[in-house]
């Protein structure tokens, strides 16, 4: 009966965690996670660009429209096609206005349908159309 007892007792006191600062770690990794992630526009697909002598870094964060090897045209990882540039560019520059254009090309792609792009971005009111390259070696 005596083994009983301390059973009992021991059972019916309350232990208590405090999540506090548990709580307070996760909300500070948080915050650090978000104030450093990059967030940046990709094209959502892979390009082989050619290669170039001369080169420059666009200043603002331009819209990107993508030419696969297949040309096939994408802008934030869905295809639009030729004829989808301008109605999205059209939304686009309404929000905002003034952005460059940079069309990443694949090597393989032909160059008819680059200028139907670069015809197609500038028809919805890009003032900058950029091509992109990298840097030859």
């Amino acid at each position: 009966m005596i083994i009983r007892r301390r059973m009992e007792s021991e059972s019916e006191e309350k232990v208590e965690i405090n999540l506090s600062p548990m709580i307070d770690c996760i909300f500070i990794l948080l915050i650090f996670f978000i104030v450093t992630t990059v967030f940046v526009e990709e094209t959502g697909i892979q390009v082989q660009k050619p290669e170039a002598a001369s080169s420059r870094a666009v200043e603002e964060k331009p819209i990107l429209i993508a030419i696969s090897a297949d040309d096939r045209v994408f802008y934030g990882g869905r295809e639009i096609g030729i004829t989808g540039i301008r109605p999205t560019l059209t939304r686009v520059f309404s929000q905002e206005d003034d952005l460059p254009v940079v069309i990443q090309a694949d090597r393989n792609a032909t160059h008819g349908t680059f200028s139907k792009v670069y015809g197609e971005a500038r028809a919805a009111g890009a003032r900058i159309v950029h091509f992109s390259t990298r840097e030859d070696r």
